[in-house]
């Protein structure tokens, strides 16, 4: 007589019946297709991967559609406007912000439609430093360092400008300087963009100082200083 479970046993050996349950001791075959425990095989899981998966694509399209989105680029043609042009004016009567240029004098160097003689800011020790570093930078290359038009790259074959110590820009107003170097003049180009109205300004006063330094005599020097010039100047 056989053992229950034994060789002869229907279903096998005890550890093969064993076998052939899942955890919860549902055969598989009754299970269906239901997991382990009775919930769906893998389905959590693949439920999450399935959202990521989505949420991915959603991102990537989103992204896509900010590089792709519709929009003019500069002085692109257009045919929604009348007048073909997609960049438009400013609407009249209207000013942008930052641009409130109400001080005619400050920002034109001009006031009535004549130059102005001073700079219409204060001379200061720190504007004339300003005004130097700005000069060294954006005019020593054709007017040179102290303004006699032999700049690096006029010896270099560009055309000469003027030496700033003539007496005919001696004698112009300070609005003049602050004109040509917002609009050009001659082979000069405009200024406007590399160099700010109050840097302008600056070099506008350092310019004055440049023309005074060449013609300066001892009685320009200050008494604090003039006596030790005229000590090292004595035999």
């Amino acid at each position: 007589m056989r053992r229950p479970g034994g060789a002869g046993h229907p279903g096998g050996s005890r550890s093969s019946v064993h076998a052939r349950l899942d955890r919860c001791g549902v055969p598989p075959q009754a299970a269906g297709a239901r997991g382990t425990c009775g919930g769906r095989r893998g389905g959590a899981p693949r439920r999450l991967a399935a959202a990521l998966t989505a949420v991915l694509l959603l991102a990537g399209a989103c992204r896509q559609q900010m590089d792709d989105q519709p929009r003019y680029e500069p002085l692109e043609a257009s045919r929604f406007f009348p007048d073909g042009q997609s960049s438009r004016p400013r609407v009249e009567g209207t000013v942008a912000r930052g641009e409130l240029h109400a001080d005619a004098a400050l920002y034109t160097g001009k006031t009535g439609g004549r130059l102005v003689e001073k700079p219409p800011v204060p001379i200061t020790a720190d504007l004339l430093a300003r005004g130097r570093e700005r000069y060294d930078i954006y005019c020593s290359p054709c007017h040179d360092r102290v303004g006699t038009g032999k700049g690096v790259i006029v010896r270099r074959g560009y055309r000469q400008p003027p030496s700033l110590h003539i007496e005919r820009l001696r004698q112009v107003p300070a609005g003049h300087f602050f004109d040509v170097m917002t609009n050009g003049f001659g082979a000069m180009p405009a200024y406007a963009h590399q160099v700010r109205v109050h840097d302008r300004w600056a070099i506008a006063a350092y310019i004055r100082a440049l023309q005074r330094s060449q013609r300066a005599t001892l009685a320009d020097v200050p008494p604090a200083e003039r006596q030790a010039l005229e000590t090292e100047g004595a035999p």
